[in-house]
């Protein structure tokens, strides 16, 4: 009798707890103070000695809308970026977040800053990171241009998973470095191969 009142104890308090929500980890700069929507950050490589920050390009074909490569430079520090999240009240960047990543640069192109990842690449088999975005309106038209920032051997990597689309079902991959024949650092989504980045307000 006692065993049975006891397990019914259990079973009540198991159904009478609430699970607290999991707390969100904000993402931090190299100053360590939260990453923000309305502040301007460059996106630089952890690892040294292959580069510097990001910018856009042509890759030498004069077309448009640009495409996001790592500068050669590693003295570079590239264009500066800002965070955009799908939802946030407060402005404060998240880890796992959805999000929009804009160049804050000028350019001749008619397209927007805003990064999207194209559709497969037919002489190489990858998708890269280009411009040409819609800035918010999460959604199936927009799965694209949606990117997250990830915690990576205690540094930052950025992954394409977007959760904008409740029915959709993207192919998640890590955001790498392809180099390229003519030797650009493109951005493309790449399976186990995350370009560690850091991020400096300007």
């Amino acid at each position: 009798m006692k065993t049975l009142l006891l397990l019914l104890q259990l079973l009540l308090l198991t159904f009478t707890i609430k699970q607290l929500p999991a707390v969100a980890q904000t993402v931090r700069d190299t100053s360590g103070d939260e990453l923000r929507s309305d502040v301007e950050y460059y996106i630089l490589p952890v690892i040294t000695g292959n580069g510097g920050g990001l910018i856009l390009s042509d890759l030498g074909n004069g077309t448009c809308p640009l495409d996001v490569v790592q500068e050669q430079l590693e003295s570079s520090t590239g264009f500066p970026v800002t965070f955009n999240p799908a939802d946030s009240n407060d402005g404060i960047i998240q880890v796992s977040m959805d999000l929009n990543i804009k160049f804050s640069a000028v350019t001749i192109c008619v397209q927007s800053t805003v990064w999207q990842l194209k559709d497969r690449d037919e002489s190489t088999g990858l998708r890269f990171v280009t411009t040409g975005g819609v800035e918010g309106n999460p959604g199936r038209e927009t799965l694209g241009n949606w990117f997250k920032i990830e915690i990576y051997d205690e540094d930052y990597k950025l992954f394409y998973c977007p959760t904008v689309c409740d029915n959709c079902r993207p192919q998640c991959q890590d955001i790498g470095i392809f180099v390229d024949n003519n030797g650009y650092r493109r951005l493309a989504a790449l399976d186990d191969e995350p370009f560690k980045v850091m991020f400096k307000k300007v």
